[in-house]
């Protein structure tokens, strides 16, 4: 039984929800976040990354960044920028990026749910990215910035969406990079219940994107359990800000990767050594993108060539026969020598919506280095890895469109 909870959000007033409405905090670094509160003082990135708000040189893990978080925050409530709703409510939030439309419904998900796992998650996450949203959430008193978890199909939960979204919208804008941004409020006391109801039909809820976002809330939450002493369950740090999506409208991306070196090799004995266990095909396109699983796009020497494993490299294991798996196991690790693909500098991971331009760009600069173009994990490869309990390889799902912060805050 998932617990998914209306809640009384602070949101935007409807003349600024454009302005405010922000990608991410960690698509930046500290540069381009910087240069995006300059450009627009509104971002909702000066409260994320309120570093951008601080001198040079300070240290974006100092007291002072996430004072001026809090203090930002307040003060953007109090000029008017910001609308506190007093009900509680679910949000419709929609997202259309090139044709692809995508649904979810906005409300506050359950601490104890994560903790028990019915909520899933498949990435590890780092402590220190995980201490730096603590101590945000804590200063603010706030979650700022929403979890992207998904749900398998619910004919029920759909029809009331959809049917939600027949009246006027909220919020209807385009931001620069094309996408559509539309959001309903559901306040009909009915609805709530028939929604809430519907969501303990779901046992099992998955973290898509936000796995760091994530464990930070349920670590504030539980600290503030362990502070108060007593608790009744229904305060608001119990739960956590969340965007909830049907797995069937979600759009996966493949995540390129990018070795800045052969590790030794030269490009024939790079060659020989993929050969033990792929077959290697040239190709005379100007680039490659996989078209099925278990095969790879590579560029290497100003050429692009198909690898495709042999029988008894692909296992049926989700975890070790997923192809960013394969990958490391049997090319980026045994020789190209990169055994931590988290920690060593010699490789990048290059986003699909980047397009392939990106990785020649990356290669064609240096005397040896090689790029893969991958085949996009799929839904249900999230939840067989997810349901097994196991953790899936550093970026292996890049999700398009990118969810806004700003546009909802569940205050605790």
């Amino acid at each position: 039984m998932a617990e998914i909870k209306a809640f009384p959000c602070l949101r935007p007033d409807p003349k600024y929800a454009a302005s405010i409405a922000a990608l991410p905090y960690d698509v930046y670094n500290r540069q381009e976040a910087k240069a995006v509160t300059q450009n627009n003082p509104l971002s909702f990135l000066k409260i994320d990354r309120a570093e951008t708000l601080c001198g040079e040189d300070t240290d974006i893990y100092s007291d002072e960044v996430y004072q001026k978080a809090k203090s930002t925050l307040t003060q953007m409530e109090q000029d008017g920028y910001f609308i506190q709703d007093e009900a509680a409510c679910y949000y419709i939030y929609e997202l259309t990026m090139r044709g692809h439309t995508q649904t979810g419904l906005v409300g506050c998900a359950s601490i104890d749910d994560y903790v028990n796992g019915v909520i899933k998650k498949h990435e590890n996450t780092r402590t220190d990215k995980e201490m730096d949203r603590i101590r945000h959430i804590d200063a603010c008193s706030a979650q700022t910035g929403p979890i992207f978890l998904a749900y398998r199909n619910s004919k029920q939960i759909r029809e009331v969406i959809e049917q939600a979204k027949h009246s006027m919208p909220l919020y209807d804008f385009t931001s620069d990079d094309k996408v559509t941004h539309k959001v309903w409020k559901v306040d009909d006391i009915s609805k709530i219940a028939f929604l809430y109801n519907a969501f303990l039909d779901i046992s099992s809820i998955y973290i898509a994107d936000g796995h760091h976002r994530a464990a930070s809330a349920v670590k504030v939450g539980l600290n503030r359990r362990e502070q108060a002493g007593t608790y009744h369950g229904d305060e608001a740090y119990n739960y956590f800000l969340s965007v909830l999506f049907p797995e069937d409208e979600l759009n996966i991306l493949p995540y390129n990767r990018v070795v800045y070196d052969l590790n030794g090799h030269d490009v024939p004995s790079f060659l020989d050594a993929l050969t033990l266990q792929f077959h290697i095909e040239g190709t005379r396109r100007n680039s490659y993108a996989p078209k099925q699983r278990h095969e790879f796009g590579m560029y290497l020497d100003k050429k692009w060539y198909i690898l495709t494993p042999k029988d008894d490299v692909i296992l049926s294991d989700p975890i070790d026969g997923l192809d960013v798996s394969i990958l490391q196991d049997h090319v980026l690790d045994p020789i190209l020598g990169i055994e931590d693909p988290k920690l060593d500098t010699r490789i990048s991971f290059v986003g699909g919506i980047r397009g392939l331009g990106a990785l020649q760009t990356a290669v064609d600069g240096l005397p040896l280095a090689v790029a893969f173009s991958m085949y996009p994990t799929s839904m249900d490869e999230l939840f067989r890895v997810s349901d097994s309990g196991g953790l899936m390889p550093p970026k292996s799902t890049w999700f398009e469109p990118k969810l806004r912060s700003g546009l909802f805050v569940h205050k605790l």
